[in-house]
């Protein structure tokens, strides 16, 4: 029998709480929408284990076409942990990063846009400079442009 093997990291979820707002946001950095559905039931509540759900999904693709990010609403179960206000330095996943061209220019807009910057824009040796941001509903996300 062949052993398993990686082939490619399929998503990144997301959950928030106005998918609108989210898919807003995620397409002023650049991602594009791939696709939304409602996906609800018992089978899927079997793979998260949540039992009869209803939950809106956003499926969000990278221009490249290699990345996707899974943006999620739930319906039913409700919502019972809040973590997008937790520091860099909490437990568990906690950001996701986008390497960006002009990395100025993306933080201006998100700024006037309702963004805050974390810290500074700051510069990594002579290989990138990169920022934290907390974007819609406080979401922690990384921007970094390669030198």
């Amino acid at each position: 029998m062949e052993k398993s093997k990686l082939l490619e990291m399929n998503n990144v979820g997301i959950v928030v709480e106005n998918l609108e707002n989210a898919i807003s946001f995620f397409s002023e950095i650049g991602l594009q929408l791939e696709g939304r559905a409602t996906i609800e039931g018992e089978w899927a509540g079997r793979v998260t284990g949540l039992g009869n759900q209803n939950v809106e999904v956003a499926m969000m693709v990278t221009p490249d076409g290699h990345s996707r990010l899974e943006i999620s609403k739930f319906i039913n179960p409700k919502t019972i942990s809040d973590h997008r206000k937790a520091p860099v330095n909490s437990l568990g996943y906690l950001r996701v990063m986008f390497r960006v061209n002009n990395l100025d220019e993306l933080v201006a807009r998100l700024i006037k846009n309702g963004a805050e910057l974390v810290g500074e824009v700051v510069q990594y040796e002579n290989l990138y400079r990169l920022c934290y941001i907390r974007g819609t509903e406080g979401l922690l996300v990384g921007l970094a442009e390669q030198l």
